[in-house]
């Protein structure tokens, strides 16, 4: 018997988002973070099959469970992902969110606990730490040179934020850019990544090094690294707000976050 769970979601899309129908398995529900992971099928004319989170309204989740099978619309707007609508199309056994390497929302490093440490090699392969950038506010992200779908998007968004920083906030922001593919992001591949898309870096850095460090690094902010089999890498999509202490002040999870929501939470800095 087919089970139906529909829900169309009335959100402020004023123009007209763009709408794209896929399907899926979900991994992890989070009515609290407004999130689910959902490992879904390739998505035409968007991107291929692989894992990660997404935004949704709670509303659209309720009655639904890790492991049900889903029929969904994606609304990408401006470089914003949300899902508008769900259907589930098979109840599924259940199951419980995925844990170790793979990360899961449960896991992510939490807001007021102080930033884990790390030591990585940027771009240009000079060191840089997070206690480096003590004294300023660091927007933190993760992102893979190769990835097709998400962190594009993500590094297009903070593009944004960082041109648009008015000058006294700019020299008291540092944007920094861990890769989830240490193995083949080397310093002269992200830096092409980095300036294919804009970013300047005179504030920006991304970082890698050796496989066994940066996995420790991506485990102490819960992000996680699970390879796909095409070859994608399954990851929690999160941006982290530090302040100039050390200390997580803001996560910004999945990709409906926009540059102006990033600008409002750094105007204080500005004066």
């Amino acid at each position: 018997m087919r089970l139906a769970l529909a829900v169309t979601s009335a959100l402020l899309w004023a123009c007209g988002p763009e709408l794209h129908t896929g399907t899926g398995t979900l991994k992890e529900v989070r009515r609290d973070l407004e999130q689910i992971v959902l490992a879904h099928d390739d998505i035409e004319g968007l991107m291929p099959a692989m894992t990660m989170n997404f935004d949704v309204a709670p509303e659209l989740v309720r009655g639904l469970a890790p492991g049900d099978r889903v029929r969904f619309q994606l609304a990408v707007d401006d470089g914003r992902y949300r899902i508008v609508e769900l259907v589930r199309t098979a109840e599924g056994a259940a199951a419980t969110p995925e844990s170790g390497a793979s990360g899961g929302l449960a896991a992510v490093a939490p807001e007021q606990d102080v930033a884990p440490p790390f030591a990585l090699v940027d771009q240009d392969g000079r060191a840089l730490s997070l206690e480096s950038l003590r004294g300023k506010w660091v927007l933190l992200d993760f992102v893979y040179a190769s990835c097709p779908g998400p962190c594009p998007i993500l590094t297009a968004t903070h593009v944004r934020v960082q041109r648009e920083l008015p000058p006294p906030a700019r020299s008291r922001v540092w944007f920094a850019s861990i890769s989830l593919d240490p193995a083949r992001d080397t310093p002269e591949k992200l830096r092409a990544y980095a300036t294919t898309r804009g970013a300047d870096l005179a504030s920006w850095s991304f970082l890698s090094g050796p496989p066994e460090t940066v996995d420790a690094v991506l485990q102490s902010y819960g992000v996680g690294t699970v390879p796909e089999p095409n070859g994608e890498i399954q990851h929690v999509v999160v941006t982290f707000l530090i302040d100039a202490d050390g200390r997580i002040q803001k996560r910004y999870f999945g990709l409906d976050h926009d540059a102006d929501e990033y600008l409002r939470d750094l105007a204080p800095l500005a004066g």
